[in-house]
């Protein structure tokens, strides 16, 4: 393979070979040529002058396109619809002359990324589902394993393990509801004309409007929608562009909140990422494990959050019944954009594959901390041995802070011992330390994976157990 002109990291070492074949020129052309033996083929059912034997031809030259013929008319012509129309009728020359009849070049440009969009959308909804179904079984593994929960990334009170893994998980079912809505609500464009109007079709058909729509609903059948944009310029809105690239945002929003979680707390080697066995984690110090794939999910994510941006400002200038400043830039942010959600949730799938608990790490910190997390309850016991709840207040709060300047210098926590040494607290040490089970201050952790597992079961019965394998 030739390396001296510049490729897509996103072709060449990230992306699912699913996904690069779906946008590859291969499939993009094969599926304009579908369109054009779909508009013929109804053309023919609605009595105009096209014949079963030229649908019949075309159908059979859908996959055997000639490339390098339709680039050198391109080059004449300057309209790649129409050299791919040129190529076709190379290939089938007895349809070569009805060809695109009444249709302009959004007929197949458009109708064809709708197709792509929506197999796309498909394809990263079964590999989300993959991500939430690894999460499920983490999060039913752990849901009971009391760990140190922090707010504003300050030790707070405790949750468990698996209780952290269904936030990352709600966030993902979020996810799911919108992409199933838009997949729910992409319409075809169908065959309307230069300016939306079906004018020349109405030409076509001599006045006859219902055939004008029956053919609209033959196509759209024929590839799986049941229902086309009421109204429309030459384009599609580019408004549904917005709504896909922003589902695919919202997905790398999502990848990227729990891949810097575990990149947190793989740096106090609470969890760790998957780490192959000959993998070099630095070049410099060989000791390392950086958290590479979380690390790449959060780089690709930032990538494609910033990529959803090109679509409003594409939706926002599209004058009157159009413009064609939407082409370029559409031929790159919407190919990339799932792309991109597509690498993202393969590494996203790796990592949750392998996620590992360090559970003696995560244990001594719970430990370290537990002292200052049960000072509610030792103070309410005080209180019921006969002390008096604000003294023992202000006993905690000087305690606390003594002991916590202690463990800022390194050493461990004394603060049972400060407190078993107040005469006011009446307790020893041994005895606040009886109240030290970590299991007591996870509250309902357990019961709320519980709940929420049982609601999001039923959305994972279509996972996949298929491993996603990252190369790269």
């Amino acid at each position: 393979m030739s390396k001296d002109r510049y490729e897509s990291p996103l072709a060449s070492r990230y992306a699912s070979e699913y996904m690069l074949h779906l946008f590859s020129a291969d499939m993009r052309i094969q599926t304009w040529r579908r369109l054009w033996v779909a508009l013929a083929r109804a053309e023919h059912a609605l009595g105009l002058p096209v014949t079963a034997e030229q649908v019949a031809e075309l159908e059979a030259h859908v996959t055997d396109i000639d490339f390098d013929a339709a680039a050198r008319r391109e080059k004449e012509v300057r309209h790649d619809v129409m050299a791919h129309v040129y190529a076709y009728g190379l290939a089938a020359p007895s349809a070569a002359g009805i060809i695109h009849l009444g249709a302009t070049s959004c007929y197949v440009t458009d109708n064809a990324d709708l197709v792509l969009y929506r197999e796309g959308l498909r394809y990263l909804r079964g590999e989300l589902l993959s991500v939430m179904a690894n999460l499920a079984k983490f999060a039913r593994q752990y849901k009971a394993t009391p760990t140190l929960g922090y707010t504003h990334y300050q030790p707070a009170q405790l949750v468990t393990v698996g209780k952290r893994a269904t936030l990352w998980m709600q966030d993902l079912v979020s996810d799911l509801e919108e992409l199933d809505f838009v997949l729910e609500s992409i319409p075809f464009l169908g065959c309307r004309g230069t300016t939306g109007t079906e004018a020349s079709f109405m030409d076509l058909f001599e006045g006859d409007g219902d055939k004008v729509d029956e053919m609209n609903r033959m196509i759209a059948a024929e590839f799986g929608f049941d229902r086309c944009f009421a109204v429309c310029g030459q384009t599609y809105p580019r408004k549904m562009d917005s709504r896909i690239l922003n589902c695919l945002s919202s997905i790398a929003q999502s990848c990227y909140r729990m891949a810097n979680d575990i990149r947190l707390l793989q740096h106090d080697r609470q969890v760790e990422e998957p780490f192959e066995k000959n993998q070099i984690g630095s070049s410099a110090m060989a000791y390392k494990r950086n958290p590479m794939r979380s690390e790449r999910i959060c780089s690709l994510s930032r990538y494609l959050m910033t990529d959803a941006l090109n679509a409003p400002f594409t939706a926002c200038v599209q004058w009157l019944e159009r413009t064609l400043d939407d082409s370029a830039i559409r031929r790159i942010s919407l190919p990339e954009g799932f792309l991109c959600a597509d690498a993202i949730l393969r590494l996203a799938q790796n990592v949750t594959d392998g996620l590992h608990v360090n559970e003696k790490v995560v244990e001594a910190t719970v430990r370290e901390y537990l002292p200052f997390i049960a000072t509610e309850n030792l103070m309410m016991e005080a209180v019921k041995r006969g002390g008096n709840r604000q003294e023992l207040h202000e006993i905690i709060r000087q305690c606390s802070m003594a002991a916590t300047a202690r463990m800022k210098e390194g050493e461990k926590c004394d603060l049972l011992s400060r407190l078993a040494a107040q005469p006011a607290f009446g307790m020893t040490e041994a005895e606040m330390a009886a109240v030290l089970t970590p299991a007591a201050y996870i509250g309902r952790c357990p019961e709320q994976v519980d709940a929420f597992l049982a609601r999001v079961e039923p959305l994972l019965a279509g996972a996949s157990a298929e491993k996603a394998e990252i190369n790269l």
